[in-house]
């Protein structure tokens, strides 16, 4: 049985270590969405440092539908937080890449959460700050990231908790259900987290953790997604020169 309580406390003690160690009297940077992910993240830092150490960061493209939730976060919080919208950026971006490159779509999908990163990055060195990386195991077990987009950061509080037991964590938070219980959408082509997948967070989670899954095509499916994606997992393949040879 997973104890949402015991684990709070350990991620909040593990944010302060991280602090002391890489970082004392720094303050945690995190792009706000109004998810669960960033919701969750942002309040563990806030327990972990204060309210008055966490920065929040809202990178709308354009028109965000839904960014009154990333407000009722940091108003809930009472965090400092800024808004940078990134539609002039990206646009900016995509012009500037030559006709002839052909540019794949996958490579247009991933330009805007390597762009919000960037600017996490700009606003974390303008304000002394540390990235807070909000993925979760079961996004980082199929590969649903951006490499050095939202897969980056200084430090992951989260990287090895499923999405059942981010949201239980945030329950005992105190976050509002409506950041909770939001539907995950990857804000990247319109669809929600389990449409792109072809499966729930629910079945991944009780596969990932117990071992069970029922249909064989999707235990196939998410297989092959987590083979395919382990290297996003790891460190960049260093070459090691050997100067004695």
């Amino acid at each position: 049985m997973f104890d949402a309580v015991k684990i709070k406390n350990q991620c909040v003690c593990w944010i302060r270590d991280f602090f002391e160690k890489n970082g004392k009297g720094c303050n945690a940077v995190i792009g706000i969405s109004g998810g669960k992910d960033s919701s969750v993240a942002a309040a563990l830092c806030v327990e972990a440092l204060g309210k008055d150490r966490v920065i929040g960061v809202l990178m709308p493209c354009g028109e965000q539908h839904d960014i009154d939730m990333a407000y009722l976060l940091v108003q809930h919080l009472g965090i400092k937080h800024y808004e940078v919208n990134v539609k002039d950026a990206i646009d900016g971006l995509n012009r500037a890449l030559p006709q002839e490159l052909n540019v794949s779509v996958q490579a247009r999908t991933n330009l805007p959460p390597r762009i919000r990163m960037a600017t996490l990055y700009a606003v974390s060195q303008s304000c002394n700050g540390r990235v807070v990386n909000t993925c979760n195991l079961s996004e980082d077990w199929v590969g649903y990231s951006t490499r050095y987009g939202d897969a980056a950061g200084d430090f992951s509080p989260m990287s090895k908790l499923t999405v059942t037991e981010v949201k239980a964590i945030g329950r005992v938070l105190g976050l509002p259900d409506v950041l909770v219980d939001k539907t995950p959408i990857d804000g990247l082509c319109g669809k929600t987290d389990e449409e792109n997948l072809g499966f729930t967070y629910a079945t991944l989670d009780r596969y990932i953790r117990d071992g069970v899954i029922e249909d064989v095509h999707i235990k196939e499916l998410i297989d092959t997604k987590h083979k395919n994606n382990l290297f996003k997992l790891e460190m960049m393949p260093i070459f090691e020169p050997d100067f004695n040879a």
